[in-house]
């Protein structure tokens, strides 16, 4: 049996700052488990087949109309009857006031009671649309996401094949993180898979031999995202010298990811599927300068003041970035150029 997610009413009411018109005791509690709500005007008539509570009901003109159109003694019962049925919540719309007595008669059922400003077909829209995502099936797969000019990309692999390599080297060109190692996956339609972090690491990075980075606080806010759809599927995997790659990309194909098909495409890697041991080197400096190697193609000049400034200087032959890390200092700053940094 799937599994039934759910969302609690406070959620709606503060994503779509709905107005509270009445809201018994523990209200904001209540559990949505339906992506669809309800317009309910054949059951104020008294048809009540296929009629479902646990949706969302929505009074628009033409409800508010037809009770107006009632007598106070038919309009109560008009409104007992549907609220025996037990709707899980109303939502009034356009700002409309309900005809005398009825917010009264909805207080007693303790049925919740909102308002909204909004027109009743674009607010079905957009709380259908958050329903959906909220609600979505969900998988968490192994891998790494980036959004790369505007394109959700899915890197996959074996572990140590260079997934969170390749994303921190896009995120220096000014693309954006959305997760590393574990991502969420939810079908929010029959068509759309949106993927995420979840929120234990959300905004981290594990680089092998460097340890756990936060993209936002040394690359800024720019360089991470909170969600994306899942446009292109990405498989990394060691160079096999006895297998055919395409490499015109006259084939299509496709990963099947929760009974959806993204469009993918295998890069083989022509390195370990471990990447080589990063060198690490400690050199105390006495208010003095020293030009230390991050790369062949770049270097970093630290000008040390104090008597006993010491300071790491960590570099990879496989990567350009270099990182000084002072002693008790606990952010790392990442260079991809020559530049000067003085400590101390």
């Amino acid at each position: 049996m799937a599994e039934v997610y759910t969302v609690k009413l406070g959620e709606i009411i503060d994503e779509f700052s709905l107005d509270t018109l009445f809201l018994p005791e523990g209200g904001r509690d209540i559990l949505i488990s339906r992506t669809d709500i309800y317009r309910p005007g054949l059951p104020l008539t008294g048809f009540f087949e296929h009629f479902d509570p646990s949706r969302i009901q929505i009074f628009g003109r033409t409800e508010c109309g037809y009770l107006e159109s009632k007598t106070p003694d038919e309009r109560r019962e008009t409104l007992k009857r549907f609220l025996e049925k037990g709707p899980v919540a109303i939502v009034v719309t356009h700002a409309l006031t309900l005809p005398e007595g009825c917010t009264e008669i909805i207080a007693e059922f303790e049925i919740p009671l909102l308002a909204t400003k909004e027109e009743t077909s674009s607010f079905m829209a957009s709380l259908i649309a958050a329903l959906n995502v909220k609600l979505a099936e969900r998988i968490t797969r192994h891998g790494v996401f980036v959004e790369v000019y505007g394109e959700g990309i899915f890197l996959t692999g074996d572990s140590g094949i260079g997934k969170s390599e390749t994303a921190i080297e896009l995120v220096k060109r000014g693309h954006r993180l959305i997760a590393d190692d574990a991502v969420e996956i939810k079908k929010v339609s029959s068509k759309t898979l949106v993927g995420s972090a979840p929120e234990l690491i959300r905004h981290y990075i594990e680089l092998r031999g460097i340890g756990i980075v936060d993209v936002r606080r040394i690359f800024g806010m720019g360089s991470v995202k909170m969600t994306e759809k899942i446009d292109l599927v990405i498989n990394l995997e060691p160079w096999d010298k006895n297998k055919f790659y395409d490499r015109l990309g006259m084939d299509t194909e496709y990963t099947n990811i929760m009974g959806i098909d993204i469009p993918s495409m295998t890069i083989p890697v022509s390195r370990p599927p471990f990447p080589q041991p990063v060198s690490m080197q400690m050199t105390p400096l006495w208010g003095s300068s020293r030009t230390l190697p991050s790369s062949s193609e770049t270097s970093v000049t630290v000008t040390a003041s104090g008597s006993s400034t010491r300071f790491f200087a960590i570099y990879s032959k496989s990567s350009f970035i270099g990182i000084l890390l002072k002693e008790n200092y606990s952010t790392p700053a990442f260079f991809s150029r020559p530049r000067t940094v003085s400590v101390g």
